[in-house]
């Protein structure tokens, strides 16, 4: 086991993909538990931004449907093909659409709405929709520390103890590396390179990477 314990962490990162899939690559393989994990993990981001953008409280679920539905029809053609593309970025465009849509229906226009912060911290090291999960608005904020919420647990497993304290400390606590790692009793090139693992993890697992 090396300093960091990276040892039984490296299937985690795998570098060719052959470990296991993501859950977006999953989903754009038509795969029924990646599609319901995906769905359960951004449900409420998407339902935040639906009520942001004006959407009446009892058509909310009714749009979000609508832009699942345009998501299952177009998952499989999401391409990372610029390092600042993301998911969460492609799946808003699709919602904004949904919901440019919905007001077209009823011949009406959104309102807007403001809020505070959540997540900090994580939103800004996962490549965060840019006027989107980083927004002002209270429940959006909500709803992305929910979906980071979930994805973290999903993931905890597949670390070992040090490893997670090390990018727990570093990115939440804000901790540099070289105090997380007086703690942890691990050189700070290895917090770093763990916490990057965690990271690179955590992105996958929101379909980032």
């Amino acid at each position: 086991m090396t300093a960091d314990g990276s040892m039984a962490d490296r299937n985690a990162c795998p570098t060719n993909g052959s470990t296991s899939r993501s859950m977006l690559a999953g989903a754009q393989h038509d795969e029924p538990g990646a599609w319901t994990r995906l769905v359960a993990l951004y449900s409420p981001l998407v339902t935040a931004w639906c009520r942001r953008w004006g959407v009446a409280q009892q058509d909310v679920t009714d749009v979000a449907q609508d832009v699942f539905a345009a998501v299952a029809r177009n998952v499989a053609r999401f391409r990372k093909e610029q390092p600042q593309d993301s998911f969460r970025a492609w799946l808003a465009t699709i919602a904004r659409n949904k919901v440019r849509d919905y007001f077209r229906r009823r011949g009406d226009e959104p309102t807007a709405a403001g809020g505070t912060e959540a997540w900090q911290r994580i939103s800004q090291v996962c490549d965060p929709v840019n006027d989107e999960s980083a927004s002002e608005d209270a429940e959006e904020g909500a709803a992305f520390g929910e979906l980071l919420t979930r994805a973290l647990k999903s993931i905890r497993g597949e670390f070992q103890e040090r490893t997670w304290q090390a990018f727990w400390r570093t990115v939440v606590e804000g901790q540099s590396a070289a105090e997380a790692g007086a703690e942890l009793e691990m050189q700070p090139g290895a917090v770093r390179v763990a916490k990057s693992r965690v990271l690179w993890r955590l992105r996958r697992e929101l379909g980032d990477e």
